[in-house]
């Protein structure tokens, strides 16, 4: 998994399957049911980190999952594996806007939705109508009211797969989303560069609090495990300096996380969604 995440760590799966469309995953997945296999899914790998063992039972990608769709009345459909940059640009043909903040996030529409992704006090869930979710086998859409979610998380149950989602957008004058666009771009492009293999944020930001102050403030910056280490540029980035294992990663976010707790009494909480296991002894 490591050639499948941008943090470049992770142990092999037992299956890496590419469908090519909403019936191909089913085929998918009611195979893997029929042998008892589990799985999980994923996009370009951001926000992942997958533990040295790897994954038993099939990684499923959606990277052919890129299409969307404008449904009228100010809505779009964006498969899940579409680039939040590409989801952005065809709101902006249509005119309409209101999700310039995800246009510099790296990944897919489909990881930003799992994780709520968003910047400068909105997500991106706050924009979504209803969610396609392959569950039990079966094609459903759930409205947001239906789904648990907050600040960067969204509960799902265990082997749910999201296909796709319906966001509804607001009428905006393309020249005000382009520079919504330019301006989320040169902001992640001089705050987030940090020259490394990363993840973006490595933890979420307390309520009230920034994270990346908190672990200036733990004297957290620059420190590093084995390969890992936390970025010079941004120091919520745990970032991959060469060589480094998924564990050095883990050893080094406790390390932050017990340092931040002793110098502020926060506990920090990780962003990124931590899968897989550990190798076998």
């Amino acid at each position: 998994m490591s050639r499948h995440t941008s943090l470049k760590v992770g142990g092999p799966a037992d299956l890496f399957a590419i469908p090519d469309d909403p019936d191909d995953l089913l085929a998918l997945v009611n195979q893997l049911s029929t042998a008892g296999a589990t799985w999980i899914a994923v996009g370009r790998g951001y926000n992942l980190l997958v533990k040295d063992g790897g994954i038993r039972g099939a990684v499923i990608s959606l990277e052919r999952f890129n299409r969307i769709e404008g449904q009228g009345e100010g809505r779009i459909r964006a498969e899940a594996g579409a680039e939040n940059l590409e989801v952005v640009r065809f709101g902006q043909k249509a005119g309409l806007g209101g999700i310039g903040f995800i246009s510099g996030i790296p990944g897919t529409i489909g990881g930003a939705v799992r994780m709520n992704a968003g910047a400068y006090g909105e997500g991106i869930l706050e924009r979504a109508a209803c969610l396609t979710l392959l569950r039990e086998g079966n094609l459903r859409e759930f409205c947001l009211s239906e789904l648990d979610y907050g600040y960067r998380r969204l509960s799902l149950q265990q082997g749910d797969i999201l296909v796709s989602v319906l966001l509804q957008l607001e009428e905006r004058d393309p020249v005000l989303t382009e520079e919504e666009i330019k301006k989320d771009l040169e902001l992640r492009r001089t705050k987030h560069n940090v020259g490394f293999p990363s993840a973006g944020s490595f933890f979420k930001n307390p309520s009230g609090q920034a994270a990346w102050k908190l672990i200036d403030a733990a004297e957290m910056r620059g420190k590093s495990f084995g390969g890992a280490g936390v970025s010079e540029q941004h120091s919520n980035f745990l970032v991959n300096r060469g060589g480094a294992t998924a564990a050095d990663f883990l050893a080094l976010a406790e390390m932050v996380k017990a340092a931040v707790l002793n110098t502020s009494g926060v506990t920090l909480e990780e962003e990124v969604r931590i899968v897989g296991e550990d190798p076998s002894r």
